[in-house]
């Protein structure tokens, strides 16, 4: 049964730290690209960052470019996701996913190019 699960969220003041984490199970992820999203009350589950197979490759929306940070280590089938200098606009669920085989970064910010989704973890930054 293939699984992501993802922890670390929860409460922080805006301007504190968040690290995400979400482990992998079922099958071998190393070779899928890992993404994060994220869904706000009332709005649609948007991209967030996504690290190639071998992470040398990694892409971030324009939002959250320089202050969130993606990794990976395959070793551990887990991908994490270091949240820094967060909003009260960064309040959300916040979900990874496994792209099989995707390569092309023209793609890593698609939701559909994602096959598997975890459930998702709440992030609620407050002022």
């Amino acid at each position: 049964q293939v699984q992501l699960v993802e922890s670390g969220g929860g409460l922080v003041q805006a301007g504190g730290s968040l690290r995400l984490a979400c482990a992998a199970s079922g099958r071998t992820f190393s070779r899928d690209t890992m993404g994060w999203f994220r869904q706000a009350p009332a709005k649609e589950r948007e991209f967030i960052a996504a690290i190639s197979w071998y992470a040398d490759i990694t892409d971030y929306a324009d939002s959250v470019k320089g202050r969130f940070t993606i990794s990976r280590d395959n070793a551990k089938n887990t991908v994490y996701l270091q949240m820094d200098s967060l909003k009260l606009e960064d309040t959300a669920v916040y979900y990874c996913a496994a792209a099989p085989a995707l390569s092309d970064r023209v793609y890593f910010s698609n939701r559909s190019s994602y096959t598997y989704w975890g459930q998702g973890t709440q992030v609620t930054v407050s002022s």
